[in-house]
């Protein structure tokens, strides 16, 4: 890439594209800059080092992954949107597996970073939603978002052995996780 096409968009997403291949701890400025046919200062241009980066990455990850999770949940209701929902999240997490990681860390106080969040999970609280209980919903979508994690962070570190397809034991645990719900939302 031309010096001339950096910004911090595009340096996000090299380093987003640089996790996702080689994982995060391959991240670095020296190693950004050199992918991007460029020298290290020229990145402080954009980013302010590091740290900032990452979060930056974080961030555009979770609103990417946001994208795919309610366009499933569009025209479907009950368990069909939970399940669209799962899915969804469940191919993103495995199509960005050093992304997906830096998603799951809260960061309380980051305005930017709750915005994102809240777009990825308020459709889904409406879903699971108790309009008598709000904070069931929350509990609901917690149970969820723990076992749909769990199995992709077991599928994604070769956790299943078995020549027993996965995505059946997916749609199964899923719909396990939606008959325990069905009880308290």
């Amino acid at each position: 890439m031309a010096r001339g096409g950096l910004s911090t968009e595009a340096v996000t997403a090299a380093g987003a594209a640089l996790v996702d291949r080689e994982g995060i701890e391959a991240l670095s400025m020296s190693r950004l800059a050199g992918d991007l046919g460029v020298r290290p200062p020229s990145l402080y241009n954009h980013v302010d080092g590091l740290e900032p980066l990452v979060r930056l990455v974080a961030l555009a990850a979770l609103a990417d992954l946001a994208e795919p999770c309610r366009e499933a949940l569009m025209n479907r209701t009950g368990g069909e949107a939970v399940h669209a929902f799962a899915a969804a999240y469940r191919a993103w997490a495995m199509a960005h597996p050093g992304t997906y990681p830096l998603t799951q860390v809260a960061r309380p106080g980051d305005v930017e970073w709750e915005a994102a969040a809240d777009r990825l999970l308020q459709p889904l609280l409406e879903v699971l939603g108790s309009p008598d209980d709000p904070e069931e919903s929350i509990h609901a979508v917690r149970a969820l978002r723990s076992a749909v994690h769990g199995f992709v962070a077991l599928e994604l570190t070769g956790g299943f052995g078995l020549e027993v397809p996965t995505d059946t034991s997916f749609a199964r645990m899923v719909e396990t996780v939606l008959t325990g719900l069905r009880t308290f939302v």
